[in-house]
């Protein structure tokens, strides 16, 4: 009888052993992905510095008005803003500026041309509404471009930690209870 009860109990502790490594093993794997994929996009966007925007012009480009030039299939916002005392090209995100540099707004769904400019026009009616709003400036000087939203800043990336870290933690917490339960049941096997 006694022996069946501590093979329970190995068999138990086997299980909730190799439950904490798994999860210990997930999230390095997980940290190796988020260094490999998110952390350069972070150190990459230089727009850190929140500033007050005040619009200039908002216009929207068509494939009529770019001719002679690389010419998007969609209608897209192009914004001129004033940032910390300069001139500068409104983008709504990082991926905005990388995607088409000759537009601010890239609409969502650019399968529907007439779907696309109604989007084009009620972010353009937002902006003309309201004139002043917060955007992301580069600290450096010579940067002309500012951004409406930054996708990869310190809070993303603290979001993306946080998964990883908890099941880290959590794997370290079941090893570590795990191991002071055979301890514990050797010193009192051994009384």
């Amino acid at each position: 009888m006694v022996k069946k009860l501590v093979m329970a109990q190995k068999r138990g502790e086997t299980r909730a052993l190799c439950l904490g490594v798994t999860m210990v093993v997930c999230a390095v794997i997980t940290y190796y992905i988020l260094v490999t994929t998110v952390l350069p996009l972070y150190q990459k966007s230089v727009w850190t510095q929140e500033s007050k925007c005040h619009l200039i012009e908002t216009n929207i480009r068509d494939q009529e008005e770019l001719k002679g030039k690389k010419v998007p299939q969609y209608p897209c916002l192009w914004v001129n803003v004033s940032a910390a005392g300069r001139w500068a090209v409104l983008y709504h995100t990082e991926d905005t500026r990388d995607q088409n540099q000759q537009c601010s707004y890239i609409p969502g769904s650019v399968d529907n041309y007439q779907t696309a400019r109604a989007d084009v026009e009620k972010v353009r009616a937002k902006f003309q509404e309201q004139q002043v709003f917060y955007c992301f400036s580069a600290p450096r000087g010579n940067e002309t471009s500012v951004l409406f939203q930054r996708l990869y800043g310190p809070q993303a990336l603290l979001f993306s930690l946080f998964w990883p870290t908890f099941l880290l933690t959590g794997g370290l917490l079941i090893i570590a209870m795990v191991k002071s339960n055979q301890y514990l049941s050797i010193l009192a096997a051994q009384k």
